[in-house]
């Protein structure tokens, strides 16, 4: 195994997480450590920048850049605008459309990501990603948010 899979695999999952943490937080009513929490895993953008640049010279197919390409943007997406400019787009129902099209096309592609480490890290990250997933709805329907 490649040390840029690994690397891969290991944010993949610490990203998602960190998002796990966020979205437990907000259904506990703690907002502001989600925020804090939700800051924190904006740090998981160096790493994907490195496999973004590692893949250049590893011939990577197309598709690992979108996923990395996705991930980057949405991780700089939310650091611009929920956390430098504090945008109140959430009330705003086309915008959680596309917000939540963004935000599991993002994380979605980072299982591809973790898959190029290997089967137990597929199988890891996409059972993350289902709780994840879930708690995302959970916490809407809870807070609103």
């Amino acid at each position: 195994m490649r040390k840029t899979s690994l690397i891969g695999a290991i944010t993949a999952n610490v990203y998602m997480l960190l998002v796990v943490a966020v979205f437990i937080a907000r259904i506990l009513g703690q907002f502001q450590t989600g925020q804090w929490i939700g800051l924190a895993s904006t740090l998981a953008a160096i790493p994907l920048v490195y496999l973004f640049i590692a893949g250049l010279n590893k011939n990577q197919r197309a598709i690992y850049f979108v996923w990395l390409g996705l991930m980057i943007s949405f991780i700089l997406f939310e650091l611009i605008v929920d956390h430098i400019l504090n945008i109140d787009f959430r009330s705003i129902q086309w915008a959680v459309v596309l917000y939540v099209m963004f935000f599991f096309g993002a994380t979605g592609g980072m299982i591809g990501v973790a898959a190029q480490a290997g089967k137990p890290w597929t199988i890891a990250t996409s059972l993350i990603f289902l709780i994840m997933a879930a708690l995302a709805f959970v916490q809407r329907s809870m807070t609103g948010f």
